[in-house]
């Protein structure tokens, strides 16, 4: 569960700090108030693309932190990350001139580590997913996802790439001495490149935190020989006196025992105090002045740069094009010695691989009618009294990829006597609101937090109700946050924020609070277009919605 967060300099968001609640977390307010900022910031602390473009006017840096829940992360990842509290802190920074900080409880990572922990922790629905599910290609993903068939489509994407290689060494095979010359020259000169600078995992990482300390190493030194100097060299330093006042307190605990213990902490003091200065000294003489040092380990810094803008992002994938490019060498060296074996080596790959698209196609048909029923039955009670919805499976053995050889789409009737089309062609936006919501409460059961940027789309009246209601349901086990414009979805929620945007003449910043009572029925009301007047028709129907929610009595 998310329990904290807190947004600096993001955006048109100055400071804010917020605290949420277990179960459905309802923002609303106007129309441009900055509902979906707050996603975004969220979006931007689990590794989402930061933009320098997004840091507030006037502000040096932006820094997202949010506080979650450790018992919701799986053990293998808290073991990874060190993380031992039943709580944990990421924290993410982004400064004008595109340089960046991540951490998890203070220890620094990289970007794509947040993103791994938030793949772990949060499902995202953002508005741009509505067209993204009108889309074919994305039909497959969503049906192996439901199914769990990971295991199979890894696989079949083994098989299918030894199939690549294989086919790839038999082409080099047959290539000409001029195009083998020409691809072995590139390819050993991208290699040199790489084995030249020969960069380590995480190089970059200690490069960035080691320059600091080489580029103040003389005030550095200086500082620490003056601090070794007090504590441990000079005639009255902190650790002669502190054994010359032991020295005393001991003598005078032979005489009054009752001073024994206060000698023993003393004599500890001073042990760590030793151990303080040898530290020290260690420190100092660990420091290097040598002009080139730091020279040679700006230049390295830039030589990785380079290589991460050319074969990156990271280094973990210049490492990697750089087995890549030893594998392609070694196939063009010896691409003449085994032609007619490498022939049937890929013949059976081939096969292999056929045989495998076929035991995960069985798989995928049987998985279909299980996610058709299960979608069908989750989006009928949101206004669809007679849906249908089917997914479609077909195999073509003739064009096998990483993900076998079958095409998937979802098809959809909405109405009595209407036939089953394609999701794209006959969907309206409410559709495919109401859909997408059906899709994330039935793929997503494992994730402990959902977040929905505008799901009601589209909707309303008694729709918006069966959504609002949907919404809650879903929230029940996790945590859900979701950005509304509808009154029937906010008086679901367990608990409610209002979003405010406060211009001046100079500046624009947003506020969030959360409601309850009185300012809770009033902003239903405003919601439902009314007021908050005594007589208001809105007032009293915002309260019989919110006593429909059993949070009125």
């Amino acid at each position: 569960m998310l329990l904290r967060m807190r947004v600096q300099n993001f955006a048109i968001i100055s400071d804010l700090s917020l605290e949420f609640a277990p179960g459905l977390n309802v923002f609303s307010g106007e129309t441009g108030a900055g509902k979906s900022i707050v996603i975004e910031a969220l979006g931007f602390v689990l590794g989402a693309r930061g933009d320098v473009s997004v840091i507030k006017d006037g502000a040096d840096k932006m820094t997202v932190s949010a506080v979650f829940s450790a018992a919701d992360l799986p053990q293998d990842l808290r073991e990874e990350y060190h993380i031992a509290g039943d709580v944990f802190t990421l924290k993410r920074e982004l400064d004008k001139k595109g340089k960046g900080k991540a951490s998890v409880d203070g220890r620094a990572v990289t970007v794509a580590a947040l993103g791994r922990l938030g793949r772990a922790l949060v499902d995202f629905h953002g508005q741009h997913e509505h067209q993204s599910l009108l889309h074919a290609s994305v039909h497959l993903a969503l049906l192996d996802k439901f199914a769990k068939h990971d295991a199979w489509v890894q696989k079949t994407e083994a098989a299918w790439r030894k199939s690549q290689a294989l086919q790839a060494q038999l082409d080099a095979a047959r290539l000409s001495e001029q195009e083998k010359e020409r691809l072995l020259d590139m390819y050993q000169y991208q290699l040199k490149e790489i084995e030249d600078v020969n960069p380590t995992a995480d190089e970059d990482l200690q490069l960035e935190q080691t320059l600091p300390k080489m580029k103040h190493a003389g005030r550095l030194l200086e500082m620490a020989q003056e601090a070794y100097y007090e504590l441990y060299e000079a005639e009255d330093s902190a650790t002669a006196r502190a054994g010359k006042a032991l020295r005393d307190l001991q003598n005078m605990a032979e005489l009054d025992e009752n001073l024994t213990p206060l000698s023993e902490d003393l004599n500890s003091a001073l042990l760590t105090l030793e151990e303080a200065a040898n530290t020290l000294g260690a420190y100092k003489d660990d420091i290097n002045l040598e002009p080139d040092a730091l020279d040679r380990m700006l230049e390295r810094h830039e030589k990785i740069k380079r290589l991460k803008a050319k074969f990156g992002p990271e280094i973990a994938d210049v490492l990697n094009t750089a087995r890549d490019l030893h594998e392609k060498i070694s196939q063009l060296q010896n691409s003449e010695a085994h032609e007619q074996e490498l022939q049937e080596d890929l013949a059976k790959a081939r096969q292999e691989l056929l045989a495998l698209s076929r035991q995960l196609h069985d798989k995928r048909m049987a998985a279909a009618q299980k996610l058709s029923a299960r979608i069908s039955e989750e989006i009928r009670p949101l206004g669809f009294a007679s849906v249908r919805f089917s997914v479609a499976v077909e195999m073509d053995e003739e064009n096998l990829g990483p993900t076998g050889g079958d095409k998937v789409e979802f098809l959809f009737s909405p109405n009595p006597g209407q036939a089953l089309r394609p999701l794209k062609n006959i969907a309206s936006g409410g559709e495919i609101s109401r859909v997408m919501l059906g899709l994330k409460t039935v793929l997503a059961p494992t994730v402990p937090v959902m977040v929905f940027d505008e799901v009601d789309a589209g909707i309303g009246g008694e729709t918006g109700h069966l959504v609002g209601q949907k919404l809650h349901a879903a929230a029940q086990g996790r945590q859900v946050l979701c950005v509304t414009h509808l009154a029937q979805v906010a008086a679901q929620a367990d608990q409610n924020f209002h979003v405010s945007k406060k211009s001046t003449q100079n500046s624009t910043d947003v506020t969030i609070v959360p409601l309850s009572g009185p300012a809770l029925t009033a902003e239903i009301a405003r919601m439902l277009g009314g007021h908050a007047g005594k007589q208001s028709a809105a007032l009293a129907h915002a309260e019989e919605l919110l006593k429909d929610a059993h949070r009125l009595p």
